[in-house]
């Protein structure tokens, strides 16, 4: 048994202690309690093959394992895929979306949603995508790590340390870029939707998870930014347009809180990992977080304990 210091208590952090302390490690995590980490304002679609739009093949190949992690561990992942939808003057974006994925096929956007019954001719259905709500996961995982004698109120690192601080580890990773999100969350007793619909757009695309009781986030801006102040009105303006574009009975619905976070991101957009000055850093997870802490928490321990968790674990 060793003993580790875990640096960062955002998604990588508790996905790194939480994989430790179930081998049996004892386990330190030591994060900045003065201010939420950028996954907390993370919309947690686990939804690699929607990402793959953008994103490298490598995304969809450790990103299809994250729900059956998050569902062995949390207890608020929703296997209900993910509607794809665009306004009549965008359908163009809809087939471009559709030839850059894989994994879906054409609906009827009402045959998925009842509510969006006669607002979009049609739409891309993802039904092996999940979501899940990170406040919630984030909360649950912090809770069993304390149960099994975790501890987060350490002042010094002692042991190995892993890094896992985001755009805190600039100093050290001299390569990591911040990448501004930022986000709405919405209430209504009138809008029920029972997945991520996502809403393309040519300049600003966004996509609304629904969440309990009658709460939705809205999100999410891509900035390149080390901004981390608050919500830009332009960004709160551009994603209300959106929410009503999706149905305007959202016009109703209360603003509740609205933030911002800065992912941490590497040039090609992709986690790393990297040990020097005796320190271990995972990083980089760019907008990718709950879709891609858990494999590279895997690839971590693989590395630390000569083990091989998932077939794509490099």
């Amino acid at each position: 048994m060793s003993r580790w210091t875990v640096l960062g208590c955002g998604v990588a952090g508790l996905c790194v202690a939480t994989l430790l302390a179930e081998r049996g490690e004892e386990v330190d995590v030591i994060g900045d309690d003065s201010r939420q980490p950028a996954s907390w304002f993370a919309g947690g679609m686990l939804a690699p093959w929607c990402e793959s739009e953008s994103a490298p093949q490598e995304v969809i190949a450790l990103g299809q394992h994250a729900a059956a992690w998050w569902q062995q561990r949390v207890s608020s992942v929703a296997h209900q895929g993910t509607l794809v939808v665009a306004p009549p003057r965008d359908s163009q974006e809809l087939n471009r979306f559709a030839r850059m994925t894989e994994q879906h096929h054409w609906v009827d956007p009402g045959d998925i949603e009842p509510l969006l019954a006669g607002r979009f001719a049609r739409g891309l259905f993802f039904a092996e995508e999940a979501h899940l709500d990170p406040r919630l996961a984030l909360t649950e995982l912090r809770e069993k790590l304390l149960q099994r004698g975790v501890r987060f109120d350490a002042q010094q690192p002692s042991g190995r340390v892993i890094d896992c601080r985001g755009m805190h580890a600039k100093t050290d990773l001299s390569r990591l870029r911040a990448v501004r999100g930022e986000m709405v969350i919405l209430h209504s007793d009138e809008v029920h939707f029972s997945r991520p619909i996502r809403l393309l757009h040519p300049r600003f695309p966004c996509y609304l998870v629904p969440r309990r009781n009658g709460h939705f986030m809205l999100g999410a801006t891509m900035v390149e930014s080390d901004d981390a102040s608050a919500i830009s009105a332009r960004a709160m303006m551009e994603l209300l347009s959106a929410a009503y574009a999706i149905h305007p009975a959202l016009a109703e619905a209360r603003v509740v809180e609205s933030g911002s976070g800065l992912r941490p991101a590497y040039p090609a957009n992709l986690p790393e990992i990297h040990y020097q000055n005796d320190t271990y850093y995972l990083n980089g997870m760019y907008r990718h977080g709950f879709l891609l802490a858990p494999m590279m928490a895997e690839q971590l321990m693989q590395r630390l304990f000569g083990e091989q968790s998932y077939e794509h674990s490099a």
